[in-house]
């Protein structure tokens, strides 16, 4: 077992939050280092599935996330034009039960708020932006926008697809843009005019397909984001407003009550869904990667956000664990990433929960922290 060490964690992201806070727990020195100068309350959703939700109770937040987001009462999955539904998994107690933890639909800054209360007072600083990173044998030292610098044991790049990090460790390159876009809008229940909603849908169309849920457990706000097709992309992957006819043009073919739901839409979002080819390099050094900095995820598995917190649940217990940052990290990557390697494809495939025949336990069952750490020859 490892004495305290001195780690850095580059993001403040879900993973870089959730890895901070765990190995904080463990009894090592955490410092987080993000470029915003303040966190504002982004429009988005994240569904958090029971995979993510045991993860996140060795923080001692599962309690706030269930007070603040929605359990959903059911998943359904319905067609695009007929609202035929293909696919119901009940979201109550005996599914619980099943995988081990509950599912939530939340906003995605009332997620990152309850994160960051989980961490010690005073390891969050903000206006980082990493600019270097000089290695040493026994250290790294960070060296940042602002002029200042910093010795780590460790440091850990929670970063996201544009990870600096990943550059400096292994070069820049841009992300592969999938030639779709995703639409998102945010509007308080009472816009549907009593119209019913149920908790959690994905709506399957020919070309394309949306996502429809309550965030809050007062179910006063709903999330709709659809997938597009989309030829062009300029290089950059900033949410950007969409006009509103815009929004609800990609609903034209949309069975009737599809359409009456987002007619409920005021201000629109569009942004360009990117990802990366599999890499399966993801430390180097004193230096290791999680989430969207190693793996980016398309969003039609709604996984992305779990497997970060997998990783910052498998990460902190290697680090803890083995005494050199490199077996470590080893022993980290060789427990990680096949199975993110099947989330990514199952991802680009777009097919999971669209039919009964899916065999959702090895994803929601599984517990990232009794993964075994044993690499096997």
């Amino acid at each position: 077992m490892q004495a305290s060490r001195r780690i850095a964690v580059v993001g403040a992201g879900l993973g870089g939050l959730t890895v901070a806070g765990l190995l904080q727990r463990l009894g090592h020195h955490v410092t987080v280092h993000e470029q915003a100068t303040q966190f504002g309350r982004i429009g988005a959703g994240i569904i958090l599935s029971a995979n993510a939700v045991k993860v996140l109770r060795h923080l001692d937040i599962e309690a706030a996330l269930l007070r603040t987001g929605i359990r959903p009462a059911a998943f359904l999955s319905r067609d695009w034009m007929t609202g035929t539904t293909s696919f119901a998994l009940a979201m109550d107690g005996q599914t619980e039960a099943r995988f081990g933890a509950a599912f939530l639909n939340i906003h995605r800054a009332d997620l990152h708020e309850i994160l960051l209360s989980a961490l010690a007072p005073g390891s969050l600083h903000l206006n980082h932006r990493l600019e270097a990173m000089d290695a040493a044998p026994h250290a790294v030292t960070l060296r940042f926008a602002n002029g200042d610098a910093l010795d780590a044991d460790v440091v850990i790049g929670g970063d996201g697809i544009h990870s600096r990090l990943r550059a400096l460790l292994f070069g820049e390159a841009l992300p592969r843009f999938t030639g779709r876009m995703a639409q998102r809008a945010i509007f308080p229940t009472a816009r549907l005019g009593g119209m019913a909603m149920d908790d959690c849908t994905k709506w399957w169309g020919p070309d394309r397909h949306a996502l429809s849920y309550f965030m809050t457990s007062r179910r006063d706000e709903v999330y709709v984001m659809a997938s597009v097709p989309g030829a062009h992309w300029d290089g950059t992957d900033l949410s950007r407003p969409l006009p509103r006819d815009e929004f609800l043009a990609s609903f034209d073919a949309a069975t009737p009550e599809l359409r009456r739901l987002v007619e409920g839409a005021t201000e629109c979002a569009v942004w360009p869904i990117c990802d990366r080819p599999r890499d399966d390099r993801w430390h180097h050094g004193r230096a290791v990667l999680l989430g969207d900095a190693c793996h980016p995820v398309r969003p039609y598995m709604a996984a992305g956000g779990a497997s970060a917190i997998e990783d910052a649940a498998v990460l902190s217990r290697c680090l803890h664990e083995f005494d050199a940052p490199e077996e470590a990290f080893h022993h980290y990557a060789a427990a990680r990433i096949p199975r993110v390697a099947e989330v990514q494809r199952i991802s680009i495939a777009n097919t999971w929960m669209r039919g009964p025949d899916e065999s959702l336990d090895w994803f929601f069952g599984h517990d990232a922290m009794a993964t075994p750490l044993a690499v096997h020859a």
